[in-house]
């Protein structure tokens, strides 16, 4: 799903210029390089006697004097390396000030630095292993880069991986649905009954692979489902039926028919006041957000709302179910933690604060067994917590913004984001964190 309102001010500085304050020479002359946050002169003969403007905190010289000199030179070994595969990964020495490498063949982080370097980013830093900006695409020791898969054209909006099947399955805008093979990494043909996914205008918006009709995976039939109108962007199931979060804030559910091998209507679910973007189902309730920016609990029983969640100011992007809690993200960069009351209803227990707006969650255990939580935010990046203390483990870096998580067995996790691009994580046994 695209939200091309959301605001997304983590890729730019702000510089802020200070006008006051005497002038060399009493001339009353500012340097034009210096309001551009360019000049190279240090110090400049015309505005020496001005404060100098506020650029990044981490570099002295300003960002747009980077950029310049960036572009002048060629992409350096580190970048090069990092395009041909060798990810590096800065241990936890260098998520707390130190700079120990994690992976193999890589240099290691400049101490202090989580800053991913924006040309590193673009495969052409001219600075290489000198550059004080991280020249990796993950901070933390304990997870590591498997292989980047390439292939969609644009957004990832989908992962799925069958349980029992060693085929990856990824759905994206650019109208595909791609299948990979999971020892090779290498795009392969494949049964498309494993998925479930809904288009509109050939632009896939969403994939699934659960279901209790998943015998009829081996007899390779496609079906289409009747109903949506617009845009599908999200799916569950529960309690022997499809859900599908719809454009027009309707919720649509199936029913499958095994005599007639096929699905039947079974209630279109009303209520949200904009489309819903997420659903999952937790024990025998239906848990939807919305760009209405609520969230909506569902009996499948009944098929009918039992409460309506309003904590949240903007859209609800991602809901999980995890033990006895709900946890939602929102573009009003806040991660929501809710449990149940004694009279059953659900209240905020914790909330988090993001800096940027929160795009998706996904939860799994690391190496060692214990919780972590993956929060995709609108800045590109996704951060790693434990749970329950929300202390950051870690930081996975993209292009740009991830638009899917999937966890995987035996440690493994896939990150999809706008550019189409998709990357295979696994966690590391001898996690240090764990204990």
């Amino acid at each position: 799903m695209d939200v091309e309102s959301m605001e997304m001010n983590g890729s730019k500085r702000v510089f802020q210029r200070q006008a006051g304050g005497s002038v060399a020479g009493g001339t009353g002359k500012v340097c034009n390089y210096w309001l551009q946050g360019r000049c190279n002169r240090r110090p400049c003969p015309i505005s020496m006697a001005i404060p100098p403007p506020i650029g990044n905190r981490n570099n002295p010289k300003s960002t747009k004097m980077v950029r310049r000199r960036g572009r002048r030179g060629i992409p350096g070994a580190a970048a090069a390396a990092a395009w041909c595969g060798e990810t590096r990964g800065p241990g936890s020495a260098a998520r707390a000030g130190g700079g120990s490498a994690a992976t193999a063949g890589a240099p290691a982080a400049r101490r202090g630095s989580e800053i991913i370097c924006k040309f590193f980013v673009k495969g052409r830093c001219s600075y290489g292993e000198s550059c004080k900006f991280l020249h990796s695409w993950s901070v933390g020791d304990d997870f590591s880069l498997l292989t980047k898969l390439e292939g969609h054209q644009k957004v990832v909006t989908g992962i799925a991986l069958p349980s029992g099947s060693n085929k990856l399955y990824s759905s994206s805008t650019d109208e595909t649905v791609r299948i990979w093979d999971c020892e090779s990494g290498q795009p392969c043909s494949g049964n498309h009954a494993v998925y479930y996914g809904c288009q509109t205008g050939g632009e896939v918006g969403c994939i699934i692979s659960e279901g209790p009709w998943a015998v009829n995976i081996q007899m390779g039939t496609e079906m289409n489902l009747d109903g949506p109108l617009g845009q599908v962007y999200s799916l569950a199931v529960g309690n022997d039926m499809l859900f599908a979060g719809v454009q027009d804030s309707n919720i649509l559910a199936w029913k499958f028919s095994p005599e007639g091998n096929c699905f039947q209507p079974a209630a279109s679910l009303s209520g949200h006041q904009g489309a819903v973007v997420a659903l999952v189902v937790g024990g025998m309730r239906l848990y939807s957000g919305s760009m209405d920016g609520t969230i909506r609990i569902w009996d499948l029983a009944s098929l009918q709302c039992i409460q309506t969640l309003s904590d949240h100011t903007e859209v609800v992007m991602s809901l999980l179910c995890w033990d006895q809690f709900l946890l939602s993200c929102s573009l009003d960069r806040t991660i929501k933690v809710w449990a149940a009351t004694e009279s059953g209803s659900l209240e905020v227990t914790y909330t988090h604060n993001e800096e940027y707006g929160a795009l998706v969650l996904a939860g799994m255990p690391n190496g060692h067994g214990k919780p972590v939580l993956l929060c995709s935010c609108n800045d590109n990046i996704v951060r790693l917590y434990d749970l329950p203390s929300f202390a950051e483990r870690g930081r996975i870096f993209s292009k740009e913004e991830v638009r899917a998580i999937q966890v995987g067995p035996g440690g493994l996790f896939f990150t999809g984001d706008r550019t189409g691009e998709l990357r295979v994580w696994k966690w590391m046994a001898g996690d240090a964190h764990s204990s």
